[in-house]
Parts: structure tokens; C-alpha cells; sequence
């Protein structure tokens, strides 16, 4: 039970941490493994392959510039909806590579689900800053996300079941937010408008004249 909760952390963790930083993650991940610090379960020892490990940190360092300007981070951050979450879903998966197929299929979902969570948030926050005409606070948003990523990661690798709790407190909180979050949003576009039929505005009309 106690591996099984292990891989799970692990899985899951390293799932929510693509989502904020795909690279740092799996660079960490893989540097860790590769000097035998920790052992990754599943195939996730194929990031400790310096091949891996090189380009992740390759593309660490262009995110790393890209991420404090707010037009290119903005764009960064949609392209790489279709990056982050799909990584994030197959880290947990290969988590579970040695598992039952349905388990593994099961854990692609929701790995999935979980970076997209994270992703999701991580990209609605920096297009808020992104707003502000001063760079400061995007540059220290993203130095945070670095922080994160990079920091987590070692609670991935040596403290799994934690990483499953922060994780588990996060969908939370997220899944908690996300109603409000949507109609902030369409207030702010003036979604939230009621609609005024033809056949009620005649009506409105008429009545105006016969008064």
C-alpha cells in the first residue's frame, strides 16, 4: 500500500509540476535519477537519460528567458497547452508502466486532468500580470513558478505521499475557485447580461406607448 501511494505521488506530482514547468521538472527529475539520488518508478528512468536531461534543460533556459516578457510569455503559455498537458499525462502513466493497462489508461486521464489544472491556473495568473504595464511582477511570478517547479520536485522524489497531499489541497481549492474564476470572467466581457428577446422588447415598447 505504502508503494502504491508512493507511485501515485509520484505520479501525480510530477503530472501537476509539467503543468507550471514542463522542463525544470523533468530535468530535475532526471538529474536526481541519474546520480542515484532517488528512484523513479516505472519508466520514468528514461529521464535520467543525459540526452533527456539536455534538452529539458535546453528548453528550461529558452522558457527561462521567454517567461519574463509578457507578450512572449503569453504566447509561450498557448502553445504549450498542447505540450504541458499531454507530458504531464504520459509522466503519469509511465509512473504506473509496470502496472495493470487499465491502471496506466486510468492514471493518463487523470495525470491529464491534473495538468491541465495546473496549467490552466498557471496561465490565466500570468495573463492577469501580463497586464500591468511594469515587468516587475511577472518577473517575479515566473521566478516563483521556477522555484516551485524546481523545489517540488525533490519533494516528488523523496517525499511522494506529501506531493500527493499538496496536490490532492490544490484540485481543491482549484476545483473550488474555478466557478467564480468563470464568472468573474464573464462579467468582465459582459457575458453575464441578461438577454432581451424581440417579442419582450415590443412588449417594453408597446407599453411605453400607451403610457
Amino acid at each position: 500500500m505504502a508503494e502504491w501511494l508512493s507511485t501515485l505521488g509520484v505520479a501525480m506530482g510530477s503530472a501537476w509540476l509539467s503543468g507550471i514547468n514542463l522542463y525544470a521538472t523533468a530535468a530535475t527529475l532526471g538529474l536526481l535519477q541519474r546520480f542515484g539520488l532517488v528512484h523513479l518508478p516505472g519508466e520514468l528512468a528514461v529521464l535520467s537519460n543525459w540526452w533527456v536531461i539536455g534538452v529539458a534543460a535546453g528548453m528550461y533556459a529558452i522558457e527561462f528567458v521567454a517567461d519574463k516578457i509578457p507578450a512572449v510569455d503569453n504566447v509561450w503559455d498557448v502553445v504549450h497547452t498542447f505540450i504541458r498537458v499531454p507530458a504531464g499525462a504520459l509522466l503519469a502513466a509511465a509512473a504506473f508502466s509496470h502496472a495493470d493497462p487499465v491502471v496506466r489508461f486510468v492514471a493518463l486521464l487523470v495525470g491529464g486532468g491534473v495538468a491541465l489544472s495546473s496549467h490552466s491556473t498557471k496561465a490565466a495568473v500570468r495573463a492577469t500580470a501580463n497586464l500591468s504595464p511594469e515587468p516587475f511582477s511577472n518577473i517575479a511570478l515566473s521566478l516563483a513558478e521556477d522555484a516551485i517547479a524546481i523545489g517540488s520536485s525533490f519533494i516528488v522524489a523523496w517525499f511522494p505521499v506529501v506531493m500527493l497531499g499538496i496536490v490532492a489541497l490544490f484540485l481543491g481549492v482549484f476545483i473550488w475557485l474555478a466557478p467564480k474564476i468563470l464568472r468573474a470572467i464573464k462579467r468582465s466581457l459582459g457575458l453575464g447580461r441578461t438577454a432581451v428577446s424581440p417579442t419582450a422588447a415590443a412588449r417594453s415598447g408597446a407599453d411605453l406607448e400607451r403610457r
